[in-house]
């Protein structure tokens, strides 16, 4: 290692540390609002799970509303449901994966849940993000079930846009009733059926092609 090398590696050193860091703040934020909501976790709760002092903790993030906002921006990262137009499955086999996805990630669908619920109550700090959110979902979903219409896909009578609506609000009831009963509920049986009503199966190629 040359002495350049050394100095680079020095310098990237408290920056690593100072990542590391945050990593571990937003988990441990992560696990306080999906347990208490954003109302009901502290930044005290977050600094405790971290062995910080709220000064500490609040050099890293400035105030409880920029933790919540990074703690959810982080959530889009994990999980990537924010924006279905950037996967590259079609729309049946991205919604079920993700579905299935999320529910093997501690605390996700908790966190997601609550703090959903609780953006509409007033000043909410998550209030646009959620509205952005489901605006994008549904705009997103329409295109695809636009696409399966033109692909002669989607049964007759069904409206892109009211389906989109429509899958948007069967995800999330699913999902609260999941977590209200795991063992009763299934999320991604219940898209599949969802599905299976208004998409029509993907035409199987001929085996036998006539000649030309």
């Amino acid at each position: 290692m040359t002495t350049k090398d050394v100095g680079r590696a020095a310098r990237r050193g408290p920056y690593a540390k100072s990542e590391e860091r945050r990593r571990t703040i937003l988990d441990a934020a992560h696990e306080v609002f999906a347990a208490h909501g954003y109302r009901g976790g502290s930044l005290q709760d977050v600094a405790d799970r971290v062995g910080l002092s709220q000064t500490s903790l609040l050099h890293y993030f400035p105030s409880k509303r920029d933790l919540l906002m990074a703690v959810l921006e982080r959530r889009d990262e994990i999980t990537g449901d924010a924006f279905p137009d950037d996967m590259e499955e079609g729309l049946v086999d991205s919604v079920l994966r993700t579905a299935l996805f999320n529910e093997n990630i501690p605390g996700l669908v908790e966190l997601y849940t609550i703090l959903c619920a609780e953006s509409v109550t007033d000043s909410h700090p998550g209030c646009v993000y959620f509205t952005e959110r489901f605006d994008r979902l549904r705009k997103s979903y329409a295109r695809r079930f636009a696409e399966l219409a033109a692909e002669g896909r989607l049964r007759a009578g069904v409206d892109p846009d009211e389906a989109a609506m429509s899958l948007v609000a069967l995800w999330d009831g699913l999902q609260t009733q999941w977590l209200l009963a795991p063992d009763d509920v299934d999320v991604v049986k219940g898209l599949r059926g969802y599905f299976n009503l208004l998409v029509l199966p993907e035409p199987k190629p001929n085996p036998n092609p006539e000649p030309n």
